[in-house]
């Protein structure tokens, strides 16, 4: 089964776009670890299906991580997706839809999209935590803040990023007992009223150049904190991100969508490398 993909990224977190509206595709998780290597397949930090919506939303995306498990959302990838679809149907306003919800979407005139994450969800049950507890000062050394943008966050605010062991300390604090389902973990620097630098170690992906949805909860976490107002540019290893938390408590990200290259793969032919490794 030969079928088109496109190699697409967001601030440099990068994603492999396969079409499955017209017809639906056998994605094993063997198939997905595969596609994602960056050494054996295309490589990614997500690998992204679209499928038929239904009523109210223009496409459903689901998104892959590398490990072959499933995330609610990607705001890097939305961006991406809205980009596609948006030019595909000669629209600059469409809806993209996920497991966790629905996600407004412009495209704008520059060439960056706008999302609408939805409201930051900031109980304890809704991040989600193991027990109840005030989700702004978890009890975790470092002190960070938590909430969901669809996908669970912590967020470390840091006197400076520089040398910061975070492939160590991300996997270690996203392991912990507190998160369930694990989370994602962000390590945040404040570095004026309007501007964050922020490293996110992803679950199920790793240490990204970007995290949208981290940005967010970043943002969100940081003005609940006082450190910044509700509005702030997010610096991240692979562009910028400007992030608004509303006060009707929905987030919009704003950034840049690139398209790295075309191309077509025989999901057979993976198939067959998947089972003669196993």
């Amino acid at each position: 089964m030969e079928i088109a993909f496109i190699k697409m990224h967001g601030a440099g977190n990068d994603f492999v776009v396969l079409d499955g509206r017209a017809i639906p595709l056998d994605l094993t998780v063997d198939r997905i670890r595969h596609l994602a290597d960056r050494r054996l397949g295309i490589g990614c930090d997500q690998l992204i299906s679209l499928e038929p919506a239904g009523p109210g939303a223009d496409v459903f995306m689901r998104i892959h991580n590398p490990d072959g498990s499933e995330s609610g959302t990607c705001g890097n990838a939305t961006r991406c997706v809205a980009s596609l679809v948006g030019r595909e149907r000669g629209t600059q306003s469409l809806t993209i839809r996920t497991i966790a919800g629905d996600l407004p979407s412009t495209l704008l005139a520059d060439g960056r999209v706008t999302v609408d994450l939805g409201a930051a969800r900031l109980d304890w049950a809704e991040v989600p935590l193991a027990h109840a507890m005030d989700t702004l000062h978890l009890p975790l050394e470092g002190d960070p803040a938590a909430c969901s943008m669809g996908n669970p966050h912590a967020t470390f605010f840091v006197d400076s990023l520089d040398g910061l062991d975070i492939t160590t300390r991300g996997p270690r604090f996203q392991a912990d007992a507190l998160f369930p389902h694990g989370a994602n973990i962000g390590f945040a620097q404040i570095l004026a009223p309007g501007r964050i630098r922020l490293r996110v170690f992803e679950r199920g992906a790793g240490l990204t150049l970007a995290c949208g949805s981290g940005a967010c909860a970043t943002l969100v976490n940081a003005a609940r904190r006082g450190l910044t107002g509700r509005q702030a540019r997010l610096i991240l290893d692979g562009g910028e991100l400007d992030i608004l938390w509303r006060d009707d408590g929905h987030v919009l990200m704003t950034g840049p969508v690139a398209t790295s290259f075309r191309g077509t793969i025989d999901l057979g032919a993976v198939a067959s490398r998947v089972s003669r490794a196993a």
